[in-house]
């Protein structure tokens, strides 16, 4: 019998808090199993980077792809924080240091052309001959991929090619996808030729896999919480039996120093980050629960920037004020660390003044948020420009700049992109005319405001 050990990471998230005890468990694994003639893998399945952490963010995710050279990975696929949170240039470099394979069999120049870094797949072959097939894909955000000046395909559509062209070449299939749980299952349900799924995006937990149809599907959470095993045993290259199992990245052991290295990169990225932004005179303040200064000076620069006659956002995307003196590029990610890009939508008056009455109601301020590219605690009050309430008659009338709302205008609205993807208000989710702005972030916003307003001084 020939045994094959698969051990796999996903949406790290630039979570380093286990890091070095996760690279020192990989590292004695692989040895164990060397040194018993077994066969042994290591795969991330995208999102290891996460630009809300200086480290990731001052060296353009590079400082990642190091940390996964060292750590000796055999093969990686990316996901959509290493795809659309990052410059075209950006990522286009990010892997030119990189030691291992990178699989996005959907992602292409836009001539359609594939960046030479990113492969559709790859074969390893094991001491004994076996075969081993690897495609990676990523989550099908093809409109954001477009305005970052790359093209994504349908991953379904490049699956289907991919494993006609391997199924022959091949005694193993393995899928490193990037696209989540529900892709995941419907995948082992119409692609049997797939021996092991290995998952991510979704951030779900396979405590043994899932056995459905041929495929073994796994996945091992988020932030690093988990490491996942995946264990095959052959003979003469066909797959006799198969099992799954996660480590819990608390109950392995603590390394001499840990803490002090995890300190390091944040210490390392917090150095690179220090250019100069502007000098204040006085400090700027921020609330979550009411309005101040620093967020009305960010929801300005978001309706400025879009060029939009309006604009709103929630308090809850500044995480603290700006001090007195220098203020770097470090502060401005401390207190704005979130991937959230400016988004502008056509709207109608009748329909904006219904989505401005909802950002007055009571449960937004302290309702507590997850996900979406958002990095902070809670929502906050909402915060607004070029949106006023005028009390006339003993009723609030709302005004678009100078003139009361004309529930027949169509109207330009500036929001956080979070906004947009169904969660808070229909109206938005259901207009046609969304304009995304990539790359930059709402921190990108708030440093041109702040240079456009206080430089000077």
């Amino acid at each position: 019998m020939e045994i094959i050990h698969i051990y796999h990471t996903n949406d790290l998230h630039s979570h380093f808090e286990h890091w070095p005890r996760i690279q020192a468990f990989l590292s004695k694994r692989k040895n164990w199993h060397g040194e018993a003639g077994d066969e042994v893998y290591l795969f991330d399945i995208g999102d290891h980077i996460d630009r809300f952490h200086p480290y990731s963010d001052a060296t353009m995710g590079k400082g990642n792809i190091e940390l996964l050279n060292q750590a000796e990975y055999s093969a990686i696929t990316i996901g959509n924080n290493e795809g659309i949170t990052f410059p075209f240039k950006a990522l286009d470099e990010m892997y030119e240091q990189a030691a291992f394979p990178i699989l996005a069999a959907n992602l292409y120049y836009p001539n359609g052309t594939r960046p030479a870094w990113a492969k559709p797949h790859t074969i390893f072959t094991t001491k004994t001959g076996t075969r081993i097939g690897l495609i990676g894909l990523t989550v099908f955000y093809e409109h954001l991929y477009q305005l970052l000046g790359w093209k994504l395909t349908d991953p379904i559509v490049e699956l289907r090619q991919q494993i006609d062209e391997l199924q022959d070449k091949t005694d193993v299939l393995i899928l490193l996808s990037h696209l989540g749980i529900n892709d995941d299952e419907e995948i082992a349900r119409d692609f049997p030729e797939l021996d092991v799924i290995l998952g991510a995006h979704t951030h779900h937990v396979l405590h043994e896999g899932k056995m459905i149809n041929n495929s073994l599907v796994c996945a091992a959470g988020k932030y690093g919480q988990f490491v996942g095993h995946v264990i095959l045993e052959l003979d003469k290259g066909t797959i006799e039996k198969r099992k799954a199992v996660l480590y819990d990245a608390n109950e392995l052991p603590e390394l001499a120093g840990e803490k002090d290295t995890v300190s390091g990169f944040f210490k390392e990225g917090k150095n690179l980050l220090q250019e100069k932004v502007v000098d204040l005179s006085d400090p700027i303040s921020a609330d979550s629960f009411k309005e101040s200064p620093l967020s009305s000076l960010l929801c300005d620069a978001l309706r400025e920037w879009c060029e939009a006659d309006c604009a709103f956002l929630n308090a809850g995307l500044l995480l603290d004020g700006l001090k007195k003196g220098t203020v770097t590029r470090y502060d401005l990610l401390e207190i704005c660390p979130h991937p959230i890009n400016p988004c502008t939508v056509l709207i109608s008056g009748q329909e904006l003044k219904e989505v401005i009455l909802e950002t007055t109601e009571e449960r937004w301020p302290h309702l507590q948020l997850r996900g979406l590219g958002f990095r902070g605690v809670v929502m906050g009050v909402f915060i607004y420009s070029g949106i006023t309430f005028k009390h006339q008659h003993q009723q609030a009338e709302i005004y678009i700049g100078e003139e009361k709302i004309n529930p027949d205008k169509i109207y330009k609205l500036a929001i956080p992109d979070m906004f947009t993807f169904g969660r808070f208000f229909p109206a938005i989710f259901r207009s046609t005319s969304k304009q995304y702005f990539l790359p930059e972030f709402m921190r990108d916003l708030l440093e041109w405001k702040l240079r456009k307003s206080y430089l000077s001084n």
